[in-house]
């Protein structure tokens, strides 16, 4: 196959993960780009070359002859656009979440199947470095089988980047446990190597609805915002409609038998991520995720207090955005539609990540009660478990 042409859709906060098409070596290039705004498309410009074909509606981009798309429009607008171009027969990133809600990602993968079109769905913590080791060490046996996994969510910048943007409206992200825990859901279903089939959850808006200071800011990118207003209380500018939790608990049963929990705060003095895996035999725990200092600890011997563990592993991170995943995650997409074959990424794992964040959402906006999560049809999980042939 000759040179990908490769069209992108928003470009905006995650735009510019597009632009790891055009790196040396993956014989692709990002040839035209949509946006419905005259400064995205001029970001467009910017970051792709000033020759790419630039267009307010995407389905402008239809008879462009392209190979492949990256969509990274808002999450609200994932399902129609990718449900249209996957009936195009246009290979498809799919920046997550799948969809925002349930039906909305079944109707993604049915479309997919029935048109035989590519599908890559962009779960890029997949090909971070940390979460990638803490799989190796569990695969290789280094802890036993896997019992029980707690993630702990420190969102610092939560106020900038979701509170300030359509994040913080429900109809159009269904909530953060959602949007922003389908990456660590995800995380928690590949490390256990199962899916959640019970859920219960529980949270609240418990600060940012006490700031009135709110603005459209649908023109500005939260580059230009972000950062410097702490504590979270002296935040200003918020989104005019901010009815989502910023602080959220999740209890999972997988169907595997292992137990899971996930906790979400947006307003944390820092920002990371903490995952702690149990085992038979011994337990790992991440420090840092992306950065310099990351490491992942193992404790595999009868201990007291032991803050070092019994092995510490640095973990080195790629260049780039999230670590160096962002650039990996493109590349595999890439290799996806020319080669197909096998990936880190799923579409049938992503559905799960927004199925269990979806009920999850529904509980913890009722009385927390536990509840099932609907399963996929076989049939579609048969489909893309084999590699969409």
């Amino acid at each position: 196959m000759s040179e990908l042409r490769v069209g992108a859709i928003g470009i905006g906060a995650r735009g510019g993960l597009a632009a790891a098409v055009n790196r040396p070596g993956l014989d692709a290039k990002v040839v035209a780009a949509a946006d419905p705004t005259e400064p995205g498309q001029a970001r467009a410009r910017e970051w792709f070359g000033p020759d790419i074909t630039t267009v307010a509606d995407y389905h402008d981009l239809l008879t462009e002859n392209l190979d492949a798309m990256v969509v990274t429009a808002p999450d609200f607008a994932h399902e129609d656009i990718a449900i249209e171009l996957l009936t195009a027969g246009i290979p498809v990133y799919l920046e997550k979440p799948l969809a925002i809600t349930i039906e909305g990602c079944d109707r993604v993968l049915e479309t997919a199947r029935k048109h035989h079109t590519k599908l890559y769905v962009g779960h890029n913590m997949r090909h971070m470095s940390v979460v990638l080791k803490m799989r190796e060490l569990i695969t290789s046996g280094a802890i036993g089988e896997v019992k029980a996994i707690w993630c702990r969510h420190f969102v610092g910048h939560g106020g900038d980047f979701y509170f300030k943007t359509w994040h913080a409206d429900r109809t159009k992200s269904t909530g953060l446990l959602l949007q922003k825990g389908a990456h660590d859901i995800d995380v928690i279903h590949w490390l256990a190597g199962g899916y959640t089939r019970r859920v219960a959850a529980m949270g609240a808006l418990t600060l940012y609805g006490q700031i009135t200071d709110r603005q459209d800011n649908s023109d500005r990118l939260r580059t230009e915002w972000a950062g410097g207003q702490w504590p979270p209380l002296s935040q200003r500018h918020l989104n005019p409609v901010v009815d989502v939790e910023d602080l959220s608990m999740l209890n999972m049963a997988l169907d595997n038998g292992v137990y899971a929990t996930y906790e979400q705060c947006h307003y944390t003095p820092d920002y990371w991520r903490n995952y702690t895996v149990i085992g038979t035999e011994g337990r790992i725990e991440n420090f840092g995720d992306t950065g310099p200092d990351t490491v992942v600890r193992l404790w595999n011997k009868r201990t007291e207090y032991n803050p070092d563990g019994d092995v510490t592993i640095p973990i080195t991170s790629g260049e780039g955005g999230h670590g160096g995943s962002d650039a990996a995650i493109i590349a595999e997409f890439l290799r996806f539609v020319r080669e197909g074959g096998t990936t880190n990424t799923s579409p049938v794992a992503a559905r799960e990540a927004v199925a269990t964040g979806v009920t999850a959402t529904n509980s913890l906006r009722s009385d927390g009660s536990a509840r099932d999560v609907p399963t996929l049809a076989p049939d579609l999980i048969t489909y893309f478990e084999s590699g969409q042939a």
